[in-house]
């Protein structure tokens, strides 16, 4: 594994004006909006900008229960993230969809994506 001598830390030259302090508590807010064992599925699944309806994303990710799905988009729709959309239908029908707010974490989830598949093997090693 390669080393440097040189201590890695925040940059003071940062562009957004962050602190190391206010940097932590910002991704720390963003990761408690985040946070949930189904969020970044049902995000993923809704990353075509497509709506979906709730059956759809139920087919999607098969092993959430009914109750969690529906807790954990309840949540997203609170945050900010996923609009819902009731159509005044018999029966009713429902869909889901990102905001702008929330299409605007495709390029970030997709760096997490990219420095995850990056990672080293086992013994330490730059893959």
């Amino acid at each position: 594994m390669a080393r440097t001598n040189e201590k890695v830390r925040y940059s003071p030259d940062s562009k957004s004006g962050h602190t190391p302090l206010t940097a932590a508590e910002g991704v720390t807010a963003a990761f408690r909006i985040l946070e949930g064992r189904w969020k970044m599925l049902i995000l993923f699944h809704l990353f075509s900008g497509d709506a979906l309806r709730f059956s759809e994303l139920e087919r999607a990710i098969p092993a959430v229960s009914q109750k969690m799905l529906i807790q954990q988009l309840r949540q997203l729709e609170g945050d900010g993230v996923v609009q819902r959309i009731v159509y005044p239908e018999v029966p009713p029908r429902v869909e889901y969809r990102l905001t702008a707010w929330g299409l605007a974490l495709c390029p970030a989830l997709d760096a997490i994506l990219t420095w995850a598949e990056a990672r080293p093997g086992p013994q330490g090693d730059e893959a």
